[in-house]
């Protein structure tokens, strides 16, 4: 098993005193990441998503598609072994990385989504967004990145799908009703509705997952 990048060699695992590599294969189920990336386009050339890319994948996605940027939306963690070795990577490769904590299971702030639109336009792209398993908060950062660019509403909303293993039935099923309450307003610019006329605590009290759906991303897929 490869050593841990030098300027890391000192670091431990938030999980134990563990080498990242088997942090992150294991403790954060990236074995499963060595053959599946769950890439996807949002626009050629401008913007990628996909989950959370270790090393040897991060060259690829540069070597195929010329990524200049990361959005990291599980924060900043340098106890956490996949964060140790991608945010190693993206330093040798020269990227400029965004790390943003966010939640999939809640209603998206009227502060990130402004924190998202300030920080996007500024990253050299092309931009890659990941999460954990890039289906749920990856789907979302692309669908405000494209409602940024001023796509329709239907086309960002395709970004939360099940080719990408979003189960909108379960309480991440929030995010859909997200962008569908923002469709109800459109063509009004996508800020002017955040600001405007959206509200968190009134969208999460409106939506509930189902029991069964819960049970399959929180206990079996383990999504964040």
């Amino acid at each position: 098993m490869p050593p841990p990048p030098p300027e890391y060699r000192e670091e431990r695992s938030a999980r134990g005193r563990m080498n990242p590599w088997l942090d992150a294969l294991i403790m954060d189920h990236g074995a499963l990441r060595l053959f599946w990336t769950n890439l996807g386009t949002v626009m050629p050339g401008r913007a990628y998503r996909s989950n959370h890319p270790l090393p040897m994948t991060l060259r690829r996605l540069v070597r195929r598609h010329g990524i200049r940027s990361i959005v990291n939306l599980r924060g900043r963690d340098p106890r956490m072994g996949a964060y140790i070795l991608s945010s190693a990577e993206a330093r040798r490769l020269g990227l400029v990385q965004l790390d943003l904590r966010m939640g999939a299971k809640t209603a998206p702030p009227v502060a990130l989504i402004e924190q998202l639109a300030e920080e996007l336009p500024r990253l050299p792209e092309p931009i890659l967004i990941h999460c954990k398993s890039g289906a749920d908060r990856s789907g979302l950062v692309a669908a405000v990145w494209l409602l940024l660019q001023g796509r329709p509403p239907a086309e960002a909303a395709a970004q939360l799908s099940l080719r990408h293993g979003h189960i909108r039935s379960s309480d991440t099923g929030i995010l859909d009703l997200f962008i569908a309450r923002y469709a109800e307003a459109w063509p009004k610019p996508f800020l002017a509705w955040v600001r405007e006329d959206y509200d968190p605590a009134a969208l999460q009290a409106e939506f509930r997952g189902r029991r069964w759906a819960n049970l399959l991303t929180n206990r079996i897929l383990r999504r964040e």
